[in-house]
């Protein structure tokens, strides 16, 4: 079996998709929908970043990050890096130089299922990146294996190549290429009356009676 796996760059979900997709909010999401979302420890390293993108996945081992490296290139403009640690948390597989070249690329943003290290090249990269934490102890170069653009699991979900990538200060959503445009409208509806409930409470109205909690605490007195 071959050490290394290496297939060919997916499709990128449409741009029309996407801009819609760029208005919505994890938690949103979250208010109906229970699929999708990684495990709340992978968390933004820049605060008030919110972006959309394709997803390309990479699965590497524990300390070894030669994959990502010879990788990291093939990245395009609107995509999203998802890397799969295997498990690992100890050593960080992404700092400045990746950070560096995958901005270089185009990529919109890396996700990584494990932690990252050199915040302050990343901050100056400004480059909206998830992950779970830093550590001081990095990867190497030794060739253990690995597997590009072959289904993952980040964050405790399974991610294809191709997904959606919807990520903010709340947490990270995938989402199949063939959802995003049903999951996007409804969000956008709900945000639209969740920002009308907001002004009506302004000016004076209380939250229990506008989201019928009051009514089902008297129901049961």
């Amino acid at each position: 079996m071959d050490k290394f796996i290496v297939r060919g760059m997916p499709e990128q979900i449409a741009r029309d998709d996407l801009e819609l997709l760029s208005g919505v909010e994890t938690a949103t999401v979250g208010h109906w929908r229970v699929f999708g979302f990684m495990d709340r420890g992978i968390q933004g390293l820049l605060r008030g970043k919110r972006v959309v993108g394709t997803a390309v996945t990479l699965a590497i081992p524990g300390p070894d990050s030669t994959l990502l490296h010879h990788c990291i290139g093939k990245l395009r403009p609107g995509d999203i890096l998802v890397v799969d640690r295997l498990g690992d948390n100890r050593h960080a597989c992404w700092g400045g130089a990746v950070t560096v070249a995958a901005k270089a690329a185009g990529a919109v943003a890396g996700i990584v299922d494990g932690p990252c290290t050199d915040i302050a090249e990343i901050e100056g990269s400004d480059f909206p990146m998830w992950c779970r934490g830093l550590s001081p102890i990095t990867t190497r170069l030794y060739a253990l294996g690995g597997g590009f653009n072959v289904p993952v699991s980040c964050g405790g979900v399974p991610v294809l190549p191709g997904d959606a990538i919807l990520a903010d200060e709340s947490g990270v959503l995938a989402l199949p290429p063939g959802d995003v445009r049903d999951v996007a409208r409804e969000a956008l509806r709900r945000q639209q009356v969740g920002g009308a409930r907001e002004e009506q409470i302004r000016q004076g109205a209380l939250l229990g009676d506008l989201s019928g909690a009051s009514a089902k605490i008297s129901s049961c007195a």
